[in-house]
């Protein structure tokens, strides 16, 4: 290969095995990793797919090549990898390619402490290394590889963060999508007092069942079946890597990611009196109006947890959310963790007596439309267009953090975002009611398509 920008994203390296990433491939990018971090031990871990162990190894032989030694924490949870990053400060590997099909595999690298490594933070580096055809440099001493479990400490440190100690006994539906969540999650809640009823906890990188992306709803029909059927209080579902965790009700229907942030962040609030919590521009303005309303200040970033991070630290929030479902903690070393976000939504849950649909109800005040994709043929173009049809709007008022936001006012807002890897825009509508979402929705995409 001479152009890896289908390869190297902005936050990670993902594509199909073999084309585009072989165990040739992940040698090379953990020798280069070795020499962005300058590290003298790295730890690696891995997820189920039938083509990462011999990714992880090669890529453990490459940073042992270059002079560094590796800690082989065999499976585990992307989340499991920043649990490591942190706990033993020096940086990670996971190879996983999170919720994407079978046929494909990837590589997430973070620094110590679980610091991001993506566009900007060496990720570009490492691309410019491999399109260059660099030859890595062999230290004269080889590292060596020792394998160590850590899966009752990352169990261990979650549940010290989080207690449930609610009165009440939850009935809990889990599905794991074949995915790492079958492995990680009887390490963390099988001691805690809820039943679990599992769904598709067999580790299995051909995903037979669904595929293991709960932000699409069609993955989500199992869960929801199984939790009307069970009488079960709540459904959790993780994508591939269980680094995201989305919720159903006791109805099955689905929570909405922002009332999460906003339940959580109430939380976190509450043993962190004034402490800053971050956003993303797509967001609920719920989850911002609930964080002023519990003395919090509400920071906003754009989409992409190299900026939820960075903003993070900047401002020593305690927690950040995105619309997404991914969930940080600053008591997690500012990283992504579905695992402790659903401990928060369990121990809330425990703690009252009514169901998950009255509890969440208070954190969900907008309807929102999801997001819209489009595909455009000028994206500059068309976001200029539709700035200039807003200034037209009395008392809009626009941004450009990330694409385009017009807040209207009454609770009306939209962002609309170009993707980093198709000429796509990315539509986020929100009004006060169903009506008035879809008349803004409908307007805009007239400008859009």
């Amino acid at each position: 290969m001479s152009d890896y920008s289908q390869l190297v994203k902005a936050y990670d390296i993902r594509g199909e095995v073999p084309e585009q990433l072989d165990p040739a491939i992940a040698e090379r990018v953990g020798a280069f990793f070795v020499r962005l971090t300058k590290a003298s031990c790295v730890v690696v871990a891995r997820d189920m797919r039938a083509t990462s162990p011999d990714l992880a190894a090669a890529f453990a032989a490459g940073a042992n090549s270059a002079g560094a030694d590796v800690i082989d924490a065999g499976l585990g949870s992307t989340d499991y990898l920043y649990y490591a990053s942190g706990s033993l400060d020096m940086p990670g590997a996971m190879i996983t390619a999170s919720h994407n099909p079978a046929r494909y595999n990837g590589i997430k690298l973070c620094r110590a402490g679980a610091a991001p490594v993506g566009e900007g933070t060496g990720l570009e580096l490492i691309r410019s290394w491999l399109e260059t055809d660099e030859e890595p440099v062999h230290a004269d001493r080889l590292g060596t590889t020792y394998h160590r479990d850590l899966l009752a400490g990352y169990a261990s440190h979650l549940r010290s963060l989080v207690r449930i100690e609610g009165e009440r006994r939850l009935k809990v539906v889990v599905d794991a999508g074949n995915g790492m969540a079958g492995y990680t999650v009887p390490a963390v809640l099988g001691d805690l007092p809820v039943d679990v009823i599992p769904l598709f906890f067999d580790l299995d990188g051909n995903f037979p069942n669904h595929e293991a992306n709960p932000l699409e709803p069609a993955n989500l029909v199992d869960l929801q079946e199984q939790v009307r059927y069970s009488g079960a209080d709540i459904g959790l579902a993780f994508d591939g890597d269980a680094d995201r965790c989305f919720f159903v009700d006791e109805q099955g229907t689905p929570v909405s990611p922002s009332a999460i942030v906003g339940l959580v962040a109430a939380r976190e609030l509450a043993r962190n009196p004034g402490a800053a919590i971050v956003h993303n521009v797509i967001t609920s303005a719920a989850a911002v109006e609930i964080v002023r309303e519990h003395g919090g200040r509400p920071v906003r970033s754009r989409v992409g947890h190299s900026f939820m991070k960075a903003l993070m630290a900047e401002h020593d929030a305690v927690f950040g959310g995105e619309h997404s479902g991914h969930y940080y903690f600053r008591d997690f070393w500012r990283a992504d963790t579905g695992m402790l976000t659903a401990l928060h939504v369990l121990a809330a849950l425990s703690e009252q007596p009514g169901p998950l649909s009255e509890l969440v109800a208070g954190y969900s005040r907008y309807t929102a439309s999801g997001e819209i994709n489009s595909r455009v043929t000028d994206v500059a173009r068309t976001l200029d267009a539709v700035e200039a049809a807003c200034r037209n709007a009395d008392g809009a008022v626009t941004d450009r953090l990330d694409g385009l936001s017009v807040d209207l006012g009454d609770g009306r807002w939209f962002n609309l975002r170009p993707s980093n890897t198709e000429p796509l825009l990315r539509l986020n509508v929100e009004a006060r009611d169903e009506a008035s979402m879809a008349e803004l929705r409908d307007w805009i995409l007239t400008f859009v398509r």
